[in-house]
C-alpha cells in the first residue's frame, strides 16, 4: 500500500499526489505537490457530498462538444445544488458602469496598409537582404508617398498586395504584436520611417486611419455587467463552500480516504471519530499498552502521577489537545501509525503518547579529520 498523506481531512495516496502534481505548474516541486494534494482533497470532498445528496451524474457538453466525465458532472451538480447567489440589482450594475466607463466602449479600430518583404530563407543574410529592400521602399515612399499601392503590388509577399497592401479595419490582437506596436506609434496617414520585423518578415507600415472606440449605452451593457457580477459572486460563494467542507473534514482529523485508483473510500477511516470515542479507548488502554509497549505504559503512569491525575484522565487530555491542535502533517503521521493496525484508535493513541513522552532520537554529524 502506498504511503498516505492527510490534506483538509482527506487521506491521499502519495502516488496519486505525485501523478497529479504534473498538472499543477509551480515555482518548485513542493509547491506543485501541495497544489495537487489540495485539488485531490477538494475533489474527494465534493464527490462525497454528491453521494450524501444522492446525486447521479448527468454529463453535459461544453461549447466545443467535449462531454463531462461522470465525476465532473457530479461536482457541477453539487455546486449547482448547494450554491445560490442573488442576482445583482440594477443599482449595483450602474455603479460598476459609472466607476469605469472606459471598460464599456467599442474596441478601437485601425485602418492600415503594409508591404511585407519576406526573407527567402531563414539565414541572417536573407533577413538582411529583406531588410535592405524594406528600407529602400521606405526611402522611395518618402519622396513619392502616392506610390504605396503600386509598391505593395510589386514588392509585397502578402496576399494583401492585391488590394494595394490594405489590411482593412483591424482590431487589437488581429496582427502580430510587433506590427501593432509599430502602428500605435504612427499618426493618421503616416508611413513608418523604419521597417518592423515580425516572424513573417520586414513590414513597411502605413497608418491610414484610427477610429477610436465609443461609449456604449448602459442599457446595452447591463446584461453583461449583471452576468459578470453574478459570476464573481458565485465564484466567491463556491470558494467559501469548499473551504467550509474542508474545515468540517479537518475537525474530524481524517474524514475521508481515497483509494489507490482515485475513488473515495465507501467506509473511510475517521480517526477523529475514533479518538473522540475516548471512553472506549481508555477502557482498554492500559492493558493494551502494557502488552504492546510496557515502557510507554510506565511513562504514561509516571507522568499522570506527577500531574496528580489518573492515567486515563491524562491520556484523554493528550488526545483532546492533539485533536484541537494537530495540523495536516500531524494527522499524516497519525494515519501512518494507524495503517495496518488491528486497532487503529489505540495505535493512534500510542503515537500521540510517544510524541509527548518519548524524546526524539538525537542525531550526530560525524566529521572525519585528516
Amino acid at each position: 500500500m502506498s504511503a498516505m498523506i492527510v490534506i483538509d481531512g482527506v487521506a491521499l495516496p502519495e502516488r496519486l499526489v505525485a501523478e497529479e502534481a504534473q498538472h499543477h505548474p509551480a515555482p518548485n516541486a513542493e509547491e506543485a505537490r501541495k497544489a495537487a494534494a489540495h485539488a485531490l482533497a477538494i475533489k474527494a470532498l465534493l464527490l462525497d457530498r454528491a453521494d450524501q445528496l444522492g446525486l447521479t451524474p448527468a454529463p453535459e457538453c461544453d461549447e466545443d462538444g467535449r462531454e463531462e466525465t461522470p465525476e465532473e458532472a457530479l461536482i457541477r451538480a453539487v455546486l449547482e445544488a448547494e450554491i445560490l447567489v442573488d442576482a445583482p440589482s440594477r443599482d449595483e450594475c450602474r455603479r460598476v458602469y459609472d466607476h469605469a466607463p472606459k471598460r464599456f466602449c467599442t474596441p478601437a479600430l485601425t485602418e492600415a496598409s503594409h508591404i511585407l518583404l519576406a526573407p527567402q530563407t531563414q539565414d541572417e543574410a536573407a533577413w538582411a537582404e529583406a531588410q535592405a529592400a524594406a528600407k529602400a521602399a521606405i526611402t522611395e515612399l518618402a519622396a513619392y508617398p502616392h506610390r504605396f499601392a503600386d509598391l505593395a503590388q510589386r514588392l509585397s509577399d502578402c496576399p494583401s498586395k492585391g488590394v494595394g497592401g490594405s489590411l482593412g479595419q483591424i482590431s487589437p490582437g488581429d496582427l502580430a504584436a510587433e506590427v501593432e506596436a509599430g502602428l500605435d506609434a504612427l499618426q493618421d496617414g503616416e508611413t513608418a520611417s523604419e521597417p518592423v520585423r515580425s516572424r513573417f518578415g520586414w513590414h513597411v507600415l502605413r497608418l491610414d486611419r484610427r477610429i477610436e472606440g465609443r461609449q456604449l449605452p448602459f442599457e446595452h451593457v447591463l446584461p453583461r455587467i449583471a452576468l459578470h457580477l453574478e459570476s464573481r459572486a458565485w465564484t466567491a460563494a463556491a470558494a467559501r463552500y469548499v473551504s467550509g467542507l474542508a474545515a468540517e473534514a479537518r475537525e474530524g482529523g481524517v474524514r475521508l480516504s481515497v483509494t489507490e485508483d482515485g475513488a473515495v473510500a465507501s467506509a473511510a477511516l475517521s480517526l477523529g471519530d475514533l479518538l473522540n470515542d475516548q471512553s472506549a479507548v481508555t477502557a482498554r488502554l492500559e492493558a493494551w499498552l502494557d502488552e504492546a509497549d510496557p515502557g510507554l505504559a510506565a511513562r504514561a503512569r509516571d507522568t499522570a502521577a506527577q500531574a496528580g491525575v489518573a492515567t486515563a484522565e491524562f491520556v484523554q487530555g493528550e488526545i483532546t489537545n492533539f485533536i484541537r491542535e494537530a495540523d495536516d502533517e500531524g494527522w499524516t503521521r497519525l494515519i501512518s501509525a494507524a495503517q495496518g493496525a488491528d486497532d487503529p484508535a489505540l495505535a493512534c493513541v500510542r503515537a500521540i503518547l510517544k510524541s509527548k513522552l518519548v524524546e526524539p532520537a538525537r542525531t550526530f554529524t560525524l566529521i572525519r579529520r585528516h
